[in-house]
C-alpha cells in the first residue's frame, strides 16, 4: 500500500518576517558587528573573555585584593598551611577564622602549626590593612577581605605562606599585575614591529623584502630557550625592578615579533596590487599611512586573534625565565619568582600549597587560547 506524501511544511508569516529581517541585517552589518554576532555563538571563548577580564581586573586592582603586606616577612609564619574560614559559629552564619600558634619540632626542627578553637577571628569584607597607592596615586588602606585581629599571627592566610613567611594570597595577586601586564605590554611591541617589519617587506619587495626575510630566519633558526636565558642573563645584576622589568618585556618582544611579521609580509603581498592602494598611492599617501591606515585595517580581526594567541606565549616565557632565576628576580613578584620556592621537590612534597602560583598560569594560558580561536573564527564572518 503506496504511502501518503506528507505535505512540505510550510512557514508562517512571523516567520518569513524574521528570516527578511534578519537578511536585512547582515546585509548592512559592518565587518565588526558580524564578527561579534559570530563571536557570541562560540560560548567557550565567551567564558573565556569573562577569566581575562577577570584577571586583568585583579590586576589593576591587586593591593585590594591582597589582605597583607606582601613583602612583610615572618619568620615566626614560616611554611604556614592554607587556613579554613569556618563560615557557620554555633549555628549562624559567623565567618570565622581560628588563631594559630606555632611550635617548633624537637626532632625535625620545622615549625608545626595548631588552630586554637578557643580563639575565633571574625572575617569582614572591606576591612582596613596595609597602606597602599591606588592606581599609584590614589592613597588607600581598604581590602577585600581581613580579619579583626593586631597581632600578625592574628590574621588570614588563605593559601598559606612562603618560606618567609609572607602570606601567598597576597603575593599571588600582586604577581597577576606583573605577569598579565608584562605579556600585553610585550605583544603591543611585538605586534607594532611585526606589522611595520612585515608591512615594510610585503609592501616594497625586492631588496627590503630580502633583507628583513633573512633577519627573520636568523632569529627563529636560533634556539629559542638558551636565546631568552643568554639574553636573561646579560642584564646587570644591579638594575632596579622597573628597569629589568622593562628589559625582560622588550627582549621577549624582539623575539616575538617574527611570526607577526611574516604574517602581515604575506597579507600585503596580496593587498599591493588592490586598487585602494593604488588610489592612496597616486593621491600622495605616504608608506606609512597606507600601511597604517589603508592596508592593516582590511585585516584587522585576524591581527586581533593572532596577538590573542601571542600573549600566553609570553606569559610562558616570563614565568619560564622568573623559574630558572633568569627574569625577574626578588623582590620582583611573579608568577615565575613565586614559584621559584617550588623548585625542591622535598619542599613541594612537605609543603604542597608552593605549587598553587602554577593554577593561574594555567587557567590564563588556557583562556587566551580559547579566546584566540574564538576571535579566530568569528574573524571571517562570512565563512
Amino acid at each position: 500500500m503506496a504511502q501518503a506524501i506528507k505535505p512540505a511544511p510550510t512557514l508562517d508569516d512571523a516567520q518569513i518576517e524574521r528570516n527578511i529581517d534578519a537578511a536585512d541585517r547582515i546585509s548592512v552589518a559592518t565587518q565588526w558587528q558580524l564578527m561579534w554576532w559570530r563571536f557570541r555563538k562560540h560560548q567557550l571563548a565567551m567564558v573565556s573573555g569573562v577569566i581575562i577580564l577577570l584577571f586583568y581586573t585583579v590586576a589593576l586592582f591587586a593591593d585590594f585584593f591582597a589582605y597583607s603586606d606582601p613583602f612583610t616577612s615572618s619568620a615566626q609564619l614560616s611554611l604556614l598551611p592554607p587556613q579554613p574560614i569556618h563560615f557557620f559559629d554555633e549555628g549562624r552564619f559567623r565567618p570565622h577564622v581560628y588563631a594559630i600558634t606555632g611550635r617548633r619540632d624537637p626532632v625535625t626542627f620545622r615549625r608545626v602549626y595548631q588552630p586554637d578553637p578557643d580563639i575565633k577571628l571574625p572575617v569582614r569584607l572591606f576591612v582596613k590593612g596595609y597602606p597602599y597607592k591606588l592606581f599609584g596615586f590614589i592613597p588607600a588602606d581598604r581590602h577585600i577581605i581581613g580579619v579583626e585581629g593586631g597581632r600578625a599571627e592574628d590574621s588570614i592566610f588563605l593559601l598559606g605562606t612562603d618560606l618567609n613567611g609572607r602570606d601567598l594570597w597576597s603575593r599571588l595577586m600582586l604577581s597577576t599585575r606583573i605577569s598579565m601586564t608584562i605579556g600585553l605590554v610585550g605583544v603591543i611591541l611585538s605586534l607594532f614591529l611585526g606589522v611595520l617589519l612585515g608591512g615594510l617587506s610585503g609592501l616594497y619587495g625586492g631588496v627590503v623584502d630580502n633583507v628583513i626575510q633573512r633577519v627573520i630566519e636568523i632569529v627563529r633558526s636560533i634556539p629559542t630557550i638558551p636565546l631568552w636565558m643568554g639574553l636573561a642573563a646579560a642584564l646587570p645584576r644591579d638594575w632596579s625592578i622597573t628597569r629589568i622589568y622593562f628589559a625582560i618585556t622588550i627582549i621577549l618582544s624582539l623575539i616575538g615579533w617574527t611570526v607577526m611579521a611574516r604574517v602581515v609580509r604575506g597579507r600585503f603581498l596580496s593587498l599591493r596590487e588592490e586598487d585602494f592602494v593604488t588610489a592612496a598611492e597616486l593621491a600622495g599617501a605616504s608608506q606609512m599611512r597606507i600601511i597604517f591606515r589603508h592596508m592593516v585595517p582590511s585585516f584587522l580581526s585576524h591581527i586581533i586573534a593572532a596577538t590573542t594567541l601571542a600573549i600566553p606565549a609570553m606569559i610562558i616565557s616570563e614565568t619560564s625565565l622568573s623559574f630558572l632565576g633568569l627574569g625577574l628576580r626578588p623582590p620582583a613578584v611573579s608568577w615565575g619568582v613565586l614559584l621559584q620556592q617550588a623548585q625542591n621537590i622535598q619542599a613541594v612534597a612537605l609543603s604542597p600549597w608552593l605549587l598553587y602560583p602554577v593554577v593561574p598560569v594555567v587557567v590564563a594560558v588556557l583562556a587566551f587560547n580559547f579566546l584566540g580561536d574564538g576571535l579566530r573564527d568569528a574573524a571571517d564572518p562570512y565563512g
